[in-house]
């Protein structure tokens, strides 16, 4: 006689569930033991994961390998960064970068803050940051666009009076309609708006870590102006602004000769070749200022990716990775507790266990049935790992910057995974009990019963 002999895989695996849930019914303290070590271990770890996989993802994953830095010492050995080079380029040395035009594409930016209002003056002007930049920056960095597209080279060569507006600031102005061809005035000067980008905000803000925060800021940019025609309106950055040295402050033209640092450049390139080349280019140019005598220095220059820029300014907050590694630290504790509550569950059933082998049921029936009733519990501790992790991400500012905090979120990915690591967690933990219950003899526990 045999007790277990579902018709195919399904059932079998029905009828194990049922088994397992009136075991756990039997045992409620036990088995709500069981659910809470599971629950609070996945919500530590996927509160403190939600922050850690905000801060640290490839912001733009299609074309971070191509998008690089470049950057040049100007200052020398005795002032620069612990042998780095500063971490934006200074007026001189940005432009001779865009006319020597050795990428596929190139930029340059600074942040800017100006007050803007429409046409006409209807309302009265509000505060917006925006971006001075070239017309590259646009394909480069893959913006989108609702309306219009970006400015071109010739725009950027004629200085032209022009602005691309974001979603929101075109929402603001013209409530939400096309305003290509129309008029806003930003800085007390009218520009003619060519395009309006949609929604587009990574994080970390990769092109613009240096220029004023730490790339977390809260609201994209309102307004992109061409980097040329900045210049000409002397408009100053509204970001970071590093000189070494007595630089020349007398006026305008004094800043833009010093060796300030305050532009942050971009560049394209295809492939590990073409990179390598730019490199070799950068390197070039220093020794040329070296032989002009404005660098009393050698060479030292950097050319960084998109991931390897982050990395290098640290943009990912050391407490996240803290939090992440305590966090699963505490899962891990919670597992093994886990293991020793299985345990003794399924060794309390050790008579059960020796009566159904001695009916015939195999070990691998065993198994299954064990490691099934392991599955149902840790399906109840991802659950309540969900709910705890739901009003978890509500309080992580406790521990994180608000700039920080509130890029955790609670998405159907981190639900799914919620889930399946409470599941696959609790079947990796149930293995050794699971192992222990199938070994038991049956004649033993028939003599002793």
């Amino acid at each position: 006689m045999r007790p277990e002999s579902p018709e195919n895989h399904t059932d079998m695996f029905a009828y194990y569930f049922q088994l397992g849930l009136r075991s756990l019914r039997r045992n409620p303290v036990l088995t709500a033991l069981m659910v809470m070590a599971i629950g609070f271990g996945v919500a530590a770890s996927m509160i403190t994961y939600s922050v850690f996989r905000a801060v640290s993802g490839n912001p733009i994953p299609a074309k971070s390998e191509r998008l690089f830095t470049p950057q040049i010492d100007s200052w020398g050995p005795q002032q620069n960064i612990q042998g780095e080079p500063p971490y934006a380029l200074n007026y001189v040395d940005a432009m001779a970068l865009m006319r020597a035009h050795r990428a596929l594409r190139q930029t340059l930016l600074y942040p800017l803050w100006l007050s803007v209002s429409p046409e006409g003056g209807r309302s009265l002007p509000v505060g917006a940051n925006g971006y001075a930049a070239y017309g590259d920056f646009f394909p480069m960095f893959e913006v989108p666009f609702r309306y219009g597209a970006p400015w071109s080279a010739a725009d950027d060569a004629h200085h032209a009076a022009i602005v691309v507006l974001s979603e929101a600031l075109n929402q603001h102005l013209f409530g939400g309609a096309d305003s290509v061809g129309r008029e806003i005035v930003l800085g007390g000067h009218a520009y003619r708006v060519v395009g309006v980008a949609g929604h587009w905000d990574p994080k970390p803000r990769f092109f613009a870590v240096w220029g004023g925060s730490n790339g977390f800021q809260r609201d994209p940019a309102d307004f992109y102006l061409p980097f040329t025609r900045a210049i000409d309106l002397k408009l100053d950055t509204a970001g970071n602004n590093s000189c070494r040295g007595k630089p020349d402050f007398s006026g305008w033209e004094g800043w833009l000769r010093s060796n300030c640092v305050w532009i942050t450049p971009w560049v394209e390139l295809e492939g590990e070749a073409e990179a390598a080349r730019y490199r070799g280019f950068l390197e070039s140019y220093a020794a040329d200022q070296q032989r002009a005598g404005r660098f009393a220095w050698a060479p030292n220059v950097r050319l960084r990716d998109v991931m390897q820029w982050l990395d290098y300014l640290q943009v990912v907050p050391p407490e996240s990775r803290i939090a992440l590694v305590v966090a699963l630290g505490f899962f891990v504790i919670c597992l093994v507790n886990t293991v020793g509550l299985l345990l003794a569950k399924f060794m309390r059933r050790a008579g059960e266990i020796g009566v159904r082998r001695a009916l015939g049921a195999p070990r691998r029936q065993i198994y299954a049935q064990y490691l099934v009733e392991a599955a149902s519990v840790g399906l109840a501790g991802g659950v309540l790992g969900l709910l705890l992790t739901a009003l978890g991400i509500g309080g992580v500012g406790v521990l994180f910057k608000p700039q920080i905090a509130r890029l955790a979120q609670l998405d159907f990915p981190l639900v799914g995974l919620c889930l399946a690591v409470a599941v696959l967690a609790t079947l990796l933990a149930a293995f050794y009990p699971a192992w222990r219950a199938a070994q038991v003899q049956p004649a033993w526990q028939l003599k002793s019963h």
